[in-house]
């Protein structure tokens, strides 16, 4: 008897594309495309499996579903319902697939603190060409010292880059035993007040939780050194905003370089707009990523064949802590 699969409304293009190629790669299959939630509610009694976001009417409608694939790496804060998470279904996700996309603008932040890029193209704009003075010394990156907070697939492409530069690369990871050759210490997070204070550069890729979410605030922010520069490119509900905002202005920490925000978008007056050498930028850094659209089938094509033969799913979602 075949497996059944629902792909949630809406329905997409995307969709559309990868049913005949699941079909002709993944043999025991079933797929349903229902229009409307109503439509959803009428396919998910027998399913088992499905893909999408699904409502608390949905997953009470679903008794046999055994894995649901999220729409993203991670999905937004709701996603993880108390009914989700006491259902008997797997959840996966698609971690992995932007490690290389936005390690890469972790990396461009990096060098532009670095050279003080993000200064002179505020100059630039001013018409004014003028040399930053002393103390605008360059941060020669062979001494400096960069801890990444969470060291996942994200985390770990970083570590890597900046370990190719010569930087020293320690890591905070919450699930992480082992440690990538390019990472020079590893420590659990009962760690991370006492390895802030070493760092130049400051870089988290952490999931929201329900154990990161405002982990980074005041007291967070005054371990850093006052040189050193902040980047979040993770989650934004792991970072206090008016927190960050008030120890750039105080000058207890040299910059900051943000893509995900406590709120999005950023209100247009959020005074984080004009606090002092930062980079922020619009949640793109895996927009326009080469290849995404086919790792995404990948997985799912990945773990169509590996739940018909019964064997553990790419991905695997710890339900109760999101991630």
């Amino acid at each position: 008897m075949a497996n059944k699969f629902v792909f949630l409304p809406p329905q997409s293009d995307l969709f559309a594309k990868w049913i005949p190629r699941l079909l002709d790669s993944a043999t025991g299959w079933d797929i349903a495309t229902p229009n409307t939630e109503e439509d959803a509610l009428r396919e998910l009694p027998d399913a088992d499996a499905a893909y999408g976001t699904m409502t608390h009417e949905m997953i009470a409608a679903a008794p046999k579903l055994r894995w649901l694939q999220a729409p993203a790496a991670a999905p937004n804060a709701g996603y993880y319902s108390d009914e989700l998470i006491a259902h008997q279904t797997k959840v996966t996700n698609f971690r992995e697939i932007y490690n290389d996309h936005i390690s890469i603008q972790i990396m461009a932040y990096i060098l532009s603190f670095t050279k003080h890029l993000n200064i002179y193209r505020d100059q630039q704009s001013q018409h004014e060409y003028e040399k930053l003075p002393d103390p605008h010394h360059d941060i020669f990156l062979p001494e400096s010292t960069v801890l990444i907070v969470g060291v996942g697939g994200i985390g770990s492409e970083t570590a890597r880059i900046c370990k190719a530069v010569g930087m020293h690369v320690l890591g905070i990871d919450a699930r992480r035993e082992d440690k990538p050759e390019w990472v020079d210490d590893m420590f659990g997070p009962d760690q991370l007040d006492q390895q802030l204070p070493k760092a130049d550069f400051v870089v988290l890729t952490i999931p929201h939780t329900p154990s990161t979410e405002g982990l980074f605030d005041s007291s967070k922010f005054a371990l850093m050194k006052d040189s050193a520069i902040f980047i979040n490119i993770g989650r934004g509900m792991t970072t206090k905003l008016d927190d960050l905002n008030a120890v750039l202005r105080s000058g207890g920490i040299a910059g900051a370089a943000l893509d995900v925000y406590e709120i999005e978008p950023l209100p247009q007056d959020h005074p984080l707009w004009d606090a002092p050498n930062t980079i922020l930028t619009p949640h793109t850094a895996a927009i326009g990523g080469a290849n995404l659209e086919e790792r995404r089938y990948e997985i799912v094509l990945e773990n169509f064949r590996k739940f018909a033969d019964g064997q553990p799913l790419r991905n695997e979602v710890d339900k109760a802590n999101w991630f």
